[in-house]
């Protein structure tokens, strides 16, 4: 058991053994049986372009994901285009944030609090969702994570230095402050570079203020903190700005309503009760002081924001999962050590034993995250269907034009059919999905064919399009075609037309 192995090689364990399980869960069903859903094939014919090309298209639409694109471009030229490079960085920093928590969690808890936390991290459903995702949001989780083991350490040094259980003694030499400032620079910089993968990780600040505040810190931390914080906000305000010009990419997002936040007070009650576990105390640096900001601030702070612009998705927030893992491990470690009196050898089997039933009582939900239908859909199983289909010299039409990612990322399947709407590619136009031409001409366009193919969503998942060039191609298609074949598969449609 944890409690006999020596003090010194204990430590690295803590945060050694949840990174490895972490690592584990992560490699568990990584390709999701060859599927990559829309948000993913955004990323993948994104990453597959030229740098140049990439920061064109920037300059149009999904400037808030410029650094994520640059990066897995880098890693796609490296290592080749496949679902394990476009997962394994989500996979990694998910693993790298556990660590984290670990040690945050063994050094203000205990080590059974930080391997419990450490260990409960890539357990959390919405963290099980987006370890396997060919998205920023794990990268800025990891991010959120170091940012605050750096400010914990930053907390307890001074109150070490001051001498006193919290840190509001405003005491430090010299020679503390000159060693503390490459972990302050460390910090501005981890802040920045998760801002610019997505600005709304400053949210982050906010919530560090808070546990500042909640453990009273003294003068000095608070304006070094204010200066460095202020740093990376100055960095990612460009950014912030000139994304606001893309705001329509976010105009899908629904208005915020009451039952969209039962997810976040059931996520606060959880962490507010293995909160008192800790047993806060005002002016203590605390798994609670650390923890419950960094769960409840993002989360709040969110719902405040979509009350002036919808943008509540959790995704946007998920770094704040990382509190609520420490305030897991917290709980998880307060309850060894009520049990320690009583049951000296037994005591130390809470740990893993609730670890073992919570893989089984979310063994559906690990399931089903790594399963195919866990996505709104699949732009490769449908590709495979076009591939089957398809007859060379046929046309082929998408709905709406953002279905378009499908041939971008298995453009081998569309290979001899003609794109009859589109009139500059996405590269040309610098667009994700490419610019189509006005509805007379795609009309014109179809009227000459004999044979079409329509990529489209599955019914269970498809919303009315209102664009006028939609309602040009499906006119076209019922007054002058008959359907020979349709076919649905994981969230998309092939329906064959032929020529009446």
């Amino acid at each position: 058991m944890l409690c006999h192995i020596p003090a010194a090689r204990r430590g690295p364990l803590i945060w050694l053994i949840p990174s490895l399980w972490t690592l584990a869960l992560g490699l568990w069903g990584l390709s999701r049986q060859d599927s990559v859903w829309r948000d993913e094939a955004a990323t993948w014919q994104v990453a597959g372009r030229s740098t140049g090309e990439i920061v064109d298209m920037l300059g149009n639409v999904d400037a808030v994901h410029g650094l994520y694109y640059l990066l897995m471009h880098g890693l796609f030229e490296l290592f080749g285009a496949s679902t394990t490079t476009l997962r394994l960085p989500s996979v990694l920093a998910v693993a790298a944030a556990a660590a984290c928590v670990a040690v945050i969690g063994r050094r203000l808890a205990g080590s059974w609090a930080g391997l419990g936390g450490g260990l409960a991290l890539g357990l959390l459903p919405a963290v099980q969702f987006y370890l396997q995702e060919g998205r920023p949001y794990a990268l800025v989780a990891a991010g959120a994570a170091l940012s605050t083991l750096l400010l914990v350490s930053l907390l307890s040094e001074v109150s070490e230095v001051s001498g006193v259980s919290g840190v509001s003694g405003a005491g430090r030499s010299g020679r503390t402050g000159r060693r503390a400032r490459p972990r302050w620079t460390a910090y501005a910089v981890t802040v920045l570079v998760c801002a610019l993968l997505n600005w709304l990780s400053l949210l982050v600040l906010p919530a560090h203020a808070a546990t500042l505040w909640w453990v009273r810190a003294g003068r000095g931390m608070w304006l070094r903190w204010a200066a460095y914080g202020a740093c990376a906000v100055a960095g990612a305000l460009p950014l912030v700005l000139f994304s606001r010009s893309q705001s329509d990419q976010v105009s899908w997002i629904p208005p915020l309503t009451w039952h969209m936040m039962i997810g976040p007070a059931i996520l606060l009650a959880v962490g507010g009760v293995c909160a008192l576990a800790d047993r806060p105390r005002a002016g203590r640096l605390s798994a609670a002081a650390v923890g419950l900001p960094l769960l409840a601030v993002p989360q709040l702070g969110l719902i405040g924001i979509s009350l002036v612009q919808p943008l509540f998705l959790d995704r946007y927030v998920l770094f704040s999962m990382v509190g609520l893992a420490l305030l897991i491990g917290a709980g998880l470690g307060a309850a060894v050590r009520a049990a320690r009196p009583l049951f000296p050898r037994g005591a130390g089997l809470i740990v893993p034993g609730a670890i073992g039933i919570s893989v089984l009582a979310l063994l559906p939900v690990e399931l089903g995250k790594r399963a195919p239908a866990s996505r709104v859909d699949d732009v490769m199983a449908v590709a495979g269907e076009v591939a089957r289909l398809g007859r060379p010299g046929d046309a082929v039409l998408f709905v709406p034009a953002a279905r378009r990612d499908t041939a971008l990322v298995s453009p081998k399947a569309f290979a001899g059919l003609a794109d009859v709407a589109l009139e500059r590619g996405p590269v040309a136009s610098a667009t994700l999905k490419g610019e189509e031409a006005d509805p007379a001409r795609i009309r014109q366009a179809l009227l000459g064919q004999s044979r079409v193919l329509l990529v489209t969503d599955a019914a269970k998942v498809a919303k009315p399009s209102g664009a006028a060039r939609d309602a040009a191609k499906a006119a076209v298609l019922k007054e002058r075609f008959r359907v020979v074949e349709d076919r649905q598969v994981r969230g998309r449609r092939v329906t064959v037309y032929e020529r009446r």
